[in-house]
């Protein structure tokens, strides 16, 4: 009796044991990087989250942008990576994304508030809901008025040059002892608006990379030899190999150059870490020969298909894609929001008492109006992180005096080939 007691005690036991078991949360793992204060919006609307859903567990993972870039890729051919990523790299891993139709509560809420954008994070010809993007980006620079007014220097107008925006900072940065005139962002994706303004365009009429042009040239060697003139920063392109990312956001920042070319994203940034130690401004894109084009973009939270969770993750895309949520994030974020409802009802209270913010987040709006067709065409392409990364790769060697313009451009055309070439295998 008692050893019957003693199994029947033991076998209740390890019924609770299993069922305390099953009620542990579903772990789901989300790969995030930041520009500046996103991270931080985002761990408060998870815990959110799961306050409302305590079987599901989100841990965000923040990581440098870096590995989103060069690690994230790894892990998704092995087929491998977390459950949620924030990625940028929208079109060319678009086969790893989780397909969220068949698992969130309502797909035409989907279609109708982000819809418009799915052909930059999916395969073509697909009817797949990969996620949303986080925010809308529009590639544009920065001046530090404050350093322009010092040095007595008029800053140019919304029609002004490339030219004319260089050889204003450079006065600026000589009048007031600066390391620089200007920093462009080491991203073939960044100086791509600038490359159509001047005529380049990358996509053949078959649809598949065309050859580097004229145009795109005539900014690249613009951009070689103010380099190689120090009135570009060196240190951005230069210290840096193969398609290795790095911003001037940190020299604008502590007001060793006067003007920075880099996006919308940088609002939040700027406003966090400057203060009000100087004034500064967006002013959009500078003009080439052909227009003052900067290039639309965002960044996006996908499911991973190699999730073993797509319910939970489709939950918490469900929730984190919400009108409210989106709303509140684009209001603490200060990022442009790209869902259709929200922009449609207007309105937002962007939480800033940065007097810098307000003009800046329309300047960025405006300039999404003044995007050539060429550059509009980039973000749904299939390759035009072959494109990016060729440019980044080969333009760099070229500042450093290992290989002449000549030599980068056959080398471009190359790099692009092979990524076309070894695609197709």
């Amino acid at each position: 009796m008692k050893l019957a007691t003693s199994l029947a005690a033991l076998a209740v036991a390890g019924l609770g044991t299993a069922a305390l078991a099953q009620d542990d949360p579903v772990e789901l793992r989300m790969m995030w990087y930041s520009d500046g204060i996103e991270g931080e919006v985002m761990q408060d609307l998870l815990d959110r989250f799961e306050e409302q859903n305590p079987d599901i567990d989100v841990v965000l993972d923040n990581v440098a942008y870096q590995v989103i870039q060069e690690q994230l890729p790894i892990q998704l051919a092995s087929g491998q990576g977390p459950d949620i990523a924030r990625v940028t790299n929208l079109k060319e891993q678009a086969q790893h994304w989780l397909d969220l139709r068949e698992h969130v509560e309502d797909p035409a809420y989907w279609d109708e508030n982000f819809g418009n954008r799915f052909d930059w994070m999916r395969e073509d010809g697909s009817d797949a809901i990969p996620g949303f993007l986080t925010q809308l980006t529009m590639v544009g620079g920065f001046a530090n008025r404050t350093l322009f007014e010092q040095a007595g220097v008029e800053i140019p107008g919304d029609d002004a040059t490339w030219d004319e925006w260089v050889e204003a900072s450079d006065q600026v940065a000589q009048d007031q002892g600066l390391v620089a005139a200007f920093a462009v962002d080491r991203s073939g994706h960044r100086i791509s608006g600038p490359n159509v303004s001047y005529g380049g365009d990358y996509i053949g009429e078959d649809g598949m990379p065309a050859e580097i042009d004229d145009g795109t040239m005539e900014y690249v060697t613009k951009l070689v030899n103010w380099t190689k003139e120090g009135k570009q920063l060196p240190e951005i392109w230069v210290s840096a190999a193969g398609t290795t990312y790095r911003s001037g956001a940190d020299d604008f920042i502590n007001a060793q150059i006067p003007f920075l070319y880099s996006g919308s994203w940088q609002v939040a940034n700027l406003s966090t870490k400057i203060g009000d130690a100087f004034d500064w401004v967006a002013i959009g894109s500078p003009c080439g020969d052909v227009g003052c084009s900067g290039l639309a973009g965002g960044a996006a939270l996908v499911g991973i298909k190699y999730t073993d969770h797509p319910e939970e993750v489709a939950r918490v895309m469900d929730y984190l894609a919400s009108e409210e949520v989106v709303r509140e994030f684009s209001e603490r974020t200060l990022f442009l929001p790209a869902h259709q409802g929200v922009v449609e009802a207007g309105g937002l209270d962007f939480q800033s008492e940065d007097p810098n913010v307000p003009p800046a987040l329309e300047r960025f709006v405006q300039a999404s109006n003044e995007t050539l067709p060429a550059a509009d065409a980039l973000p749904a392409w299939k390759w035009a992180n072959a494109y990016y990364g060729a440019l980044v790769t080969r333009i760099s060697q070229a500042m450093a005096g290992e290989i002449t313009l000549e030599e980068a451009r056959e080398l471009m055309n190359r790099d692009i080939a092979d990524v076309v070439q070894n695609a197709s295998q």
